[in-house]
């Protein structure tokens, strides 16, 4: 009975670390690591300011709604986005047809967490954001994988936002052309709702 209870408790121990092996090997993203810091150190300029990353999370979907859960800094944040009028400038590394529902995507965003946008001619930016995209397809996804600078009036770098976006590609061949709106969309979400609570917790200086 004893040596029966000893052979139960060794096989359970195996199994339990073999699980522990297969979640470790699912969840690594070491496969797409590489290419995303390559496109950053190659695509973004360098700053003579600190800089504060802030990493986001690979999803597959976008997040068309925004956000209404409260938080200590609403009130900070709200009064932040107030006054803030934001300048998108070309985006570096996308195609146009990439780009487009990417650019769309950030007005409609941004409407909806009350920032202003203007203009690349307007002299009252308080912020100017540039973008450096990157996409890479491997078997049947590709990943978007971008990098955000924002700049003050003067020039100087403030913060940095990156991640990257992983779906499904779409049509055929590799790189932009394989990249679905709704994936440059969800960047665009993301990026409008980190930029906000860059804001909110002191950010605007």
């Amino acid at each position: 009975m004893r040596r029966s209870r000893m052979t139960t408790v060794s096989l359970l121990a195996a199994l339990a670390l073999g699980a522990c092996t297969n979640a470790k090997d699912v969840l690594e993203p070491s496969a797409i690591t590489p290419p995303a810091s390559s496109a950053q150190s190659s695509a973004a300029p360098q700053g003579t300011s600190t800089t504060a990353t802030t990493p986001t999370t690979t999803a597959p979907a976008p997040s068309p709604a925004p956000s209404t859960t409260a938080s200590p800094r609403t009130s900070a944040q709200t009064a932040a986005l107030a006054k803030t009028r934001l300048q998108v400038a070309p985006i570096v590394g996308a195609s146009v047809d990439a780009a487009a529902p990417l650019t769309a995507e950030l007005q409609t965003r941004a409407k909806q967490r009350g920032l202003t946008l203007v203009g690349s001619t307007d002299q009252t930016a308080t912020h100017v954001l540039k973008g450096y995209f990157s996409a890479m397809s491997e078997g049947k996804d590709t990943t978007v994988i971008y990098v955000w600078d924002i700049y003050d009036p003067s020039g100087n770098r403030l913060h940095r936002i990156n991640g990257q976006q992983k779906a499904p590609t779409v049509g055929s061949g590799e790189g932009w052309p394989t990249v679905a709106p709704a994936t440059m969309q969800a960047i665009a979400d993301q990026t409008i709702d980190q930029f906000a609570a860059w804001l909110g917790s002191g950010g605007a200086g």
